[in-house]
């Protein structure tokens, strides 16, 4: 028997590459004689350069970019040919933003900058799991962008406050070279109830009171570059990065439909008996381009099963078949939440092990 391990990350404790490796080996416990072909898998969030590496191959290339609030992080950019791949939250991820409304995205400009001087004509960006809302202001100006005041751009929410008026010429300029592709997995406009700000921003630690204030910024903002623009599907993805991706000609995908393109998961699919997916919650969100989500429809497409291996299930059986997903099994039913944090390679190894009696001929 033929099995697909695709699974994202699972938050805070395995990569998508790691929780492959955990699954293939709980599974080869149970089913030692069935072939295991792993695909870890992104949806444009953490891990998206790691995954299309170990997919791809390619090089990549170490930089050091600015952080969210300035201080130097370390970053990597993939690099394959003309065609490069960057994160942003690498460079302005939920993990590294102390402050949502001084978090900067310059950083994630100065990546393209690099990807841009390694020889990439054609430039992929993974949008999630960004800890920024500045509308992309800061990418912006590490492209060329000018304002008035001068700072504007650069200092996050309370930069866009101070903004009198902004050039994005040069900016348009050094991308009428390149092709550009944003990852994202939202469709959400910039501004407005279902914008950036009023969906992710208390996630990302805004005040409820200040949710009015920070988005009227960013309708300004809107207003002063491309309003039509910022109603687009998907100029909401990352804090607006989405949108200042637009604003320089960017094509978007769904990043889990751009991973699974890039690794040939519909034809790997159809080579296998049964395709395994997972995620640390499994929920009726997912269906908003997860990886589970993404995954189920390729194998749905190619007629073949798909079973999810999660941290948690939080779908009954009628969600879990509206999501494409046969069966769904969580780490923490099996064995607790306390082993599952603590050793989640080990937990999702047994989980896999468990699964095998079922569904392994």
């Amino acid at each position: 028997m033929r099995i697909l391990v695709a699974p994202d990350k699972y938050a805070g404790t395995l990569t998508a590459v790691e929780a492959a490796e955990a699954i293939a080996t709980g599974w080869s416990r149970t089913a030692p004689d069935d072939e295991i072909v792993q695909v870890p898998m992104s949806d444009g969030g953490p891990g998206f350069v790691d995954v299309l590496h170990a997919a791809l191959g390619g090089d990549l290339l170490s930089v050091t970019v600015t952080g969210p609030h300035g201080a130097p992080v370390p970053a990597t950019v993939l690099i394959r040919g003309s065609q490069a791949w960057v994160e942003s939250a690498q460079a302005c991820g939920r993990h590294l933003v102390a402050d949502v409304e001084t978090a900067s995205t310059v950083g994630v400009g100065e990546l393209m900058l690099a990807a841009r001087d390694a020889g990439a004509t054609e430039i992929h960006v993974g949008l999630g799991g960004s800890g920024s809302n500045d509308g992309g202001a800061g990418l912006l100006a590490a492209l060329g962008a000018t304002s008035s005041p001068a700072a504007a751009l650069t200092g996050g929410v309370r930069g866009l406050e101070t903004l009198a008026g902004i050039d994005l010429s040069a900016a348009r300029e050094w991308a009428a070279g390149v092709r550009l592709v944003a990852a994202s997995d939202v469709d959400n406009p910039l501004t407005g109830l279902f914008g950036a700000t009023r969906t992710y921003g208390p996630q990302k630690g805004l005040a409820e009171e200040r949710l009015p204030a920070v988005d009227a910024v960013l309708e300004a903002f809107a207003v002063r570059t491309d309003r039509r623009t910022s109603l687009e599907p998907g100029a909401g993805a990352a804090g607006g990065l989405g949108f200042a991706l637009l604003l320089l000609g960017a094509e978007r995908r769904a990043g889990v439909d751009l991973v699974a393109d890039a690794v040939g998961l519909a034809d790997r699919a159809g080579d296998a008996d049964l395709v395994l997916t997972g995620e640390g919650a499994f929920d009726f969100s997912s269906r908003s381009g997860k990886v589970p989500y993404g995954v189920a429809k390729v194998a749905a497409d190619r007629l073949r099963p798909c079973v999810a291996l999660a941290g948690r299930v939080l779908v009954g059986s009628r969600e879990m078949r509206a999501l494409g997903i046969e069966s769904a099994y969580a780490m923490v039913d099996l064995v607790g939440e306390e082993r599952s944090m603590s050793d989640p390679h080990g937990a999702l190894a047994d989980l896999a092990a468990r699964v095998a009696r079922t569904w392994s001929h």
